[in-house]
């Protein structure tokens, strides 16, 4: 038997088990994640991401959704994983470079002491071009007409290093579904067949200029408490469809992120997110012999 210890932390409601995977790391982290993020028999969260070794960057970030499926980018894990590796001693640097599977991201950490207190995430420049993102038609996806569930609706698509369909709606309905009812609407956008490799779903109601309500259906994960590359892609949307500035705060369920779109500068066309990283608990799980094997 072999011993797994994890960190349970959240940004923003969007929760995920983290495990430390610098010289141990699971053999099956994609069947690991199915089982601890299991709300009942599990730990529970949105997924498994794992701590490692980079050759590129200060540290890596590997994600697991909780179906098993791989991860391109988390805008909130990716604070997350910050703070555990500046609080752990894995990483001195600040702001700190993370290798993702959507490219070389920088976090900078704003602390109290030694304690982090929130993280600004450089999500670099979003993705326009449709095939790029993607989806199956060329050029610029803005207020495109695209048939769901036997309606027809306005959509925006933007990859923030993993795909994002974007809806603004008239008034709150869609906050106020139960739970089954926006499941089954989730589930019609991540699977159509307009999204080759599924899509995440924002569904974003302009309060003002500078705010944005937004409720979100996540591809292997369901419905989350808040997606950070989805509040990313929703500003951008808002701006290319002027429903918002280019600085606004996004709302979600599980609390607020501070988006910018910059416009000039060295960065401009980046994107920065703001927002919070929470150490929930610490534990440890019993695997079986050969769950875990050394770091190559």
């Amino acid at each position: 038997m072999a011993t797994l210890e994890f960190t349970k932390m959240h940004g923003c409601g969007n929760d995920y088990i983290y495990v430390v995977a610098m010289r141990a790391r699971p053999a099956d982290p994609a069947a690991l994640s199915v089982k601890l993020s299991d709300r009942h028999f599990g730990v529970g969260g949105d997924g498994l991401i794992m701590l490692a070794p980079s050759h590129k960057a200060d540290i890596r970030m590997e994600m697991y959704n909780a179906d098993g499926s791989r991860g391109d980018m988390c805008g909130n894990g990716i604070r997350c994983l910050a703070r555990l590796a500046f609080e752990r001693g894995l990483v001195r640097a600040n702001p700190m470079v993370v290798e993702t599977d959507a490219g070389l991201k920088t976090v900078a950490l704003r602390l109290q002491g030694r304690i982090v207190v929130s993280a600004t995430v450089d999500m670099g420049e979003p993705i326009l071009e449709g095939r790029e993102i993607p989806v199956k038609a060329d050029g610029r996806i803005i207020d495109y007409p695209l048939e769901v569930a036997g309606r027809r609706e306005s959509i925006t698509a933007v990859s923030m290093g993993n795909p994002h369909c974007v809806l603004f709606v008239a008034d709150d309905g869609v906050f106020k579904l139960q739970d089954r009812d926006f499941a089954a609407l989730g589930r019609e956008f991540e699977h159509h067949p307009f999204f080759p490799r599924r899509v995440n779903t924002e569904f974003i109601l302009a309060t003002s200029r500078r705010n944005l309500k937004m409720r979100v259906w996540e591809r292997g994960s369901g419905e989350t408490w808040a997606c950070g590359t989805g509040a990313c892609a929703a500003l951008v949307a808002a701006v290319l469809t002027n429903h918002a500035e280019r600085t606004a705060t996004v709302e979600l369920r599980g609390g607020n992120l501070e988006i910018e779109w910059r416009a000039d500068g060295p960065d401009a066309n980046h994107v920065f997110m703001t927002g919070n990283a929470v150490e929930v608990f610490r534990g440890a799980v019993e695997l079986g012999a050969g769950e875990m094997v050394p770091v190559q």
